[in-house]
Order: C-alpha cells, then sequence, then structure tokens
C-alpha cells in the first residue's frame, strides 16, 4: 500500500499534464468531439452536476452530442490551481473555468465550476482517468 503523500512532479510531467487540458479546450473550440475524447482512458469517467458518463466512448457521444446542440460555437476555458503528483504515473489537478457561450467574452458566475481531475501516465503518455466538476459558488 502506498501512502497518500504528493509528491514533487517534474517539469516535463507538469507540462505534458497542462498540453493534456489544453488540448481538449483546443479541441473544444474547434467542436471536434473525438479529438476532446482522445486523451481520455478507455474505462474514464466524467461527472458533472446531472451527468454520469462512463468510458470513453460515452465521453465521445456527450460531447459530439452538445459540440451539434447548445455546445455549438462555445469554448472552455480552464486554470489549473493546483497539480500534485502521487507517484511516477498519477497525477491530480484542480481548476477553475467554465464554459463561454458564443459572443461570450466572461464566464456568468452561475457557469463557473471547479474542477478535479485524475490523470495517469500509460506507455508514457498522460491520459485522463477521471473528471468531476461542480459550481464554483
Amino acid at each position: 500500500m502506498t501512502s497518500g503523500t504528493t509528491i514533487s512532479m517534474s517539469i516535463t510531467d507538469e507540462s505534458a499534464v497542462r498540453a493534456v487540458l489544453r488540448s481538449l479546450y483546443t479541441a473544444w473550440a474547434n467542436n471536434d468531439a473525438d479529438s476532446f475524447a482522445a486523451p481520455y482512458v478507455e474505462d474514464a469517467t466524467v461527472v458533472m452536476p446531472g451527468v454520469f458518463r462512463n468510458g470513453k466512448e460515452e465521453v465521445r457521444a456527450y460531447m459530439a452530442a452538445d459540440f451539434a446542440g447548445p455546445l455549438k460555437g462555445s469554448r472552455a476555458i480552464d486554470e489549473p490551481q493546483s497539480i500534485r503528483s502521487f507517484g511516477d504515473d498519477a497525477a491530480v489537478v484542480v481548476s477553475e473555468g467554465g464554459i463561454l457561450m458564443a459572443g461570450e467574452t466572461e464566464v456568468p458566475v452561475g457557469r463557473r465550476v471547479r474542477a478535479t481531475w485524475a490523470l495517469v501516465k500509460r506507455d508514457g503518455h498522460w491520459l485522463i482517468a477521471a473528471y468531476h466538476n461542480c459550481p464554483a459558488t
């Protein structure tokens, strides 16, 4: 059994974790559900108020429907507040962000969220194993 102690993350790994998150928001801005889902592990989970998606394909399908509908033309912002490593192959990111609908320049208070990302390193690549967000009130 390992301890829950946070260990120092290399600059290379931290940069790679940040790049994974940036890739999501590039995919979001392009309304590209396939690219959005690409960095998720096959059995990833996504939990948000009123939403539970289990598996990479469910995440992809959910985002494809939203990009074709209510999120068309939107973009998401996300600012990591902390990135912690739990060994060589596990990291947790706590972030703040939200969704900017087409034409908006600032996320309204009611759409601001705090999120927790669990990432794993597999075959040298950081991937998202779990995501959860809740209102940042």
